[in-house]
């Protein structure tokens, strides 16, 4: 089925205004506006309602390419940058041990599933593609795969692809819940954000057509300089991802008055961010997983002991070194969705001060991934 552009689009957008509806008026307040849309837009794309991962939209390509960078753009505009200096030495040792809890993970895997049998000569790739993408996003998954040929396995690159997509909308759903639950069990409070200016995390502004106008053409336009940046540096030999640049670029802008206070940043990246996980859950694809058979199980039990593993790694060190949890929580997700998830996620934490170092260690990720998912199928080779 072929779906227009627009009509996407339009669903995503209505998707995300009934999810923050219902958190405002029903009882799903307690699950927040990121878990509501992701759960919602994953029905939705299920039963057919939007186009799933496999038949793909050039909707989900342009916010994942646009969209998601833009939100971290224009939340940055409002981060005090003295606000992050505690939670930065340990989000860089949780991110770090949660790379190794990847790691860990994808081996007791492999051996759980027996995966050197059922996979063959696949099995490094796979270790390597699932390592990649554990430390620090799918831009890793996919590095990998290019690299051994992946895409030429048609069926079960998509059965891969869809148990990534799965998992990474669930272990963002027990990264919102984890925090809440282990603060139960231990007794703790949960830790508050440094104080942050005024007008910071604002749903609801006023906004005039001038602020709107320069929001975006500042927005777009530092988001093409680190694109030109990142593709220049590129040529040289130099690998820098251009979301460190963008982060890089927002910061500076963000250190002086006119930028930090214009109206509608908050809310314009908000959305955007919302989109962003409307996305996550239409890649949640069920059907795909049909189409590579016993396979699809194995695949589910892998990728499920490596998140569990990576988790009781991640959460073990923060219980170990009496660390914050929304600080693991925010790590982890940097590990396991990237950047983009991790500002998600530190944003339905209400954690503002974990926003920069979560972005961080994912844009980190982005180039550390790939090298531990060359070196595990190397090493498994």
């Amino acid at each position: 089925m072929l779906f227009s552009p627009l009509f996407v689009l339009t669903i995503l957008c209505l998707s995300v205004v009934a999810s923050e509806w219902l958190v405002k008026r029903t009882f799903l307040k307690h699950l927040g506006t990121a878990l509501v849309v992701i759960l919602f837009v994953a029905v939705l794309a299920n039963v057919g309602l939007l186009p799933s991962a496999s038949e793909g939209s050039v909707v989900y390509t342009g916010i994942f390419r646009y969209l998601a960078p833009l939100s971290i753009f224009y939340l940055l505009l409002d981060v005090n940058l003295a606000s992050i200096r505690k939670a930065g030495v340990s989000m860089l040792l949780l991110f770090g041990m949660g790379s190794i809890g990847t790691v860990l993970g994808v081996l007791a895997g492999m051996w759980l599933i027996d995966g050197a049998t059922h996979f063959g000569d696949l099995y490094p790739a796979i270790s390597g593609m699932f390592t990649g993408t554990y430390s620090g996003g799918s831009v890793n998954f996919n590095a990998v795969a290019i690299h051994y040929d992946m895409m030429e396995e048609g069926a079960l690159y998509a059965g891969m692809t869809a148990v990534d997509n799965i998992i990474t909308a669930i272990w963002m759903v027990v990264t919102l819940g984890v925090p809440l639950l282990l603060r139960r069990a231990v007794g703790t409070k949960k830790k508050v954000a440094a104080p942050v200016p005024d007008g910071v995390e604002r749903e609801y502004e006023s906004i005039s057509i001038i602020s709107l106008g320069v929001l975006l053409s500042v927005g777009l336009g530092a988001l093409f300089v680190a694109q030109l940046l990142a593709g220049w540096l590129g040529e040289m030999g130099l690998v820098v991802p251009s979301i460190l640049i963008l982060t890089t670029i927002a910061l500076v802008l963000a250190q002086f008055p006119v930028f930090h206070r214009l109206a509608g940043g908050q809310v314009i990246g908000l959305f955007c961010v919302y989109l962003f996980l409307a996305v996550i859950g239409a890649f949640c694809e069920l059907a795909a997983l049909g189409q590579i058979g016993a396979l699809a199980w194995r695949l589910l039990a892998l990728v499920t002991t490596i998140v569990v593993v990576h988790g009781a790694v991640v959460f073990g060190v923060a219980a170990i070194g009496k660390l914050d949890w929304d600080t693991a929580a925010v790590a982890s997700q940097a590990n396991i969705g990237g950047s983009s998830s991790a500002l998600a996620l530190a944003k339905s934490l209400d954690r503002m001060d974990l926003y920069l170092p979560g972005i961080l260690v994912g844009s980190l990720g982005n180039g550390l991934g790939t090298y531990l998912g060359f070196m595990v199928a190397g090493w498994l080779g």
